[in-house]
Parts: C-alpha cells; structure tokens; sequence
C-alpha cells in the first residue's frame, strides 16, 4: 500500500513511539486522526511538531477507555474522510513493577482497560470505515511481556497485568486478521525494551532502575543495546508498504531478548 492520500488512526500520538510512528506517516503524505487524552503538558509541542508536517491532521481528544468517546471519535473520521485506511493500535499503560509495585484494583483495571479493552473497541468502531477503503491495514502493537511476562530481569519492567493484556492482544489479532480477510490486512508489532518505552527517556529507566538493573536487561538483549524508535517505525512502514501477502501475523521486533536468556555453548566433542 502507498501511504500518500490514505487516511490513518494513530493513539497515542501525544509523545513517545505513538508520536514518532504518526509523524513518519505524515512526511510520507497521510491525513492523520490523532486521538489525545493524558500528558496535556506536551499538548502544544504535539500540535507544533505536527503542524511543521504540512500534513492534513484532525487532533481530537477522546478517553479511548470510553466506547461513547470511541464512537464519537470514528463519526468524526467518516464525517471528514469517510473511510480509514490505516489503524496503528498503539494504547498502552505499561506498569512497571520497579514504578508501581504491587497492583491495587484500579491499577489492574487501568491495565486491562488501556491496554487491552480500547484497543478492541477502537477496531470494533473503526471496522466499518476499514471496511469501505480499497485495502486497509490494522498494526497491534504489543509487548514481548506478552511471552516473557513478569519473569528474569524483565520482572523489573513487565507487570503480570500488562503481560496478561499483551498475551490476549494476539488473540485479538489473529481473530481480526480472519474477520478482515481479503481485504483488511491485520497484524502485529511485538516490540521489547524500547528507547521512550520502558528503556531510556522513560521515568521508570531514570529514577527507578540502578546502573546494575539496566545492565542486566540490556545484557539479556542478543544485540547488546536497546531499541529506538527508527527501528519501530521502519517495521511500521514495512508492514503497511511492503507485505502485501502479511496478515494474522505477529512480528517480535526486541533485538533477541527473548533469546538472550540462553546461550549456545561449545559443540562437545562427542565419544565416537
């Protein structure tokens, strides 16, 4: 799918991966709808970055833990595009047990409802503005907690709440991949210890991690380092651009932590 003159839903877009994936689809030429709600501090640098694009953009804000303000958001999308092309399911809470410790009742329920239940009722509103463009593409983005959970060194960064969303994303993903066949591709972004997500420039990496906690998962990743948000981007754009043949899939993009726990030891040299 070229990107030029489609239509995209981006959450999440305030600042972090969210903002950074938006405005890769805005230099590349789509109309952005981006929903806001939480960290009005970066509001006014959000709405400048974006303006600087040149792009078509709709800013709306919009509590995507509300299916009333879901919905409303959607009639804004038919009302101005009539369709939607592209969805990228980027809305997360992200608790970290170094941050937050011990879950209380509202902590899990703010888990479940961000990172899991928007993400099912954005698809569920959108699916009928998926439905009247000429092929769609919908990107998960989920987390590697999903497979790891609350366990290693990354016990310091992935709640079993979080983990537990994550592992039903997948489920989601392989269900709408079905429901959108042939003409809506739907897939999903795996993603491990990001740069802005649970790695540097994050609260949880300055102010509750030691120098020797950090070390130990950036040890635990085979590449040797975290990841940044180009590398999350260049797989957005691959997956809307260039797998035409892609859906029901889940790309894990965590530079090989979930590998890094084990290592290759030396070939014996056998007996015979």
């Amino acid at each position: 799918m070229q990107i030029k003159g489609k239509t995209a839903l981006v959450p999440g877009a305030v600042k972090g991966i969210g903002k950074e994936i938006g405005l890769a689809l805005a230099r590349a030429g789509a109309n952005l709808i981006l929903p806001r709600y939480d960290w009005e501090e970066d509001f006014r640098r959000m709405e400048e970055d974006f303006a600087a694009t040149g792009a078509d953009h709709m800013i709306l804000t919009a509590d995507l833990r509300s299916i009333p303000d879901i919905e409303r958001l959607t009639a804004e999308i038919g009302k101005k595009y009539g369709r939607l092309d592209i969805l990228i399911n980027n809305i997360e809470r992200g608790g970290w047990p170094a941050v937050h410790g011990e879950y209380t009742e509202d902590q899990w329920d703010l888990e479940i409802e961000t990172t899991l239940k928007a993400k099912r009722w954005i698809f569920a509103s959108v699916f009928p503005l998926l439905k009247k463009a000429e092929e769609a593409v919908v990107i998960n983005i989920s987390s590697i907690a999903a497979l790891v959970g609350r366990s290693g060194p990354a016990a310091l960064v992935f709640n079993d709440g979080y983990a537990a969303a994550n592992r039903g994303i997948s489920s989601l993903t392989e269900t709408w991949a079905r429901m959108g066949a042939p003409g809506i591709r739907v897939n999903e972004l795996m993603l491990g210890i990001f740069d802005g997500r649970h790695g540097k420039g994050t609260r949880g990496w300055r102010e509750a991690l030691t120098e020797e906690e950090k070390k130990s998962l950036t040890d635990h990743i085979l590449l040797g380092r975290t990841g940044r948000p180009e590398d999350i981007v260049n797989a957005i754009l691959f997956l809307i651009r260039d797998a035409p043949y892609m859906t029901g899939s889940v790309i894990r993009l965590d530079g090989g932590f979930v590998l890094g726990g084990q290592k290759v030891p030396p070939m014996p040299e056998g007996i015979l």
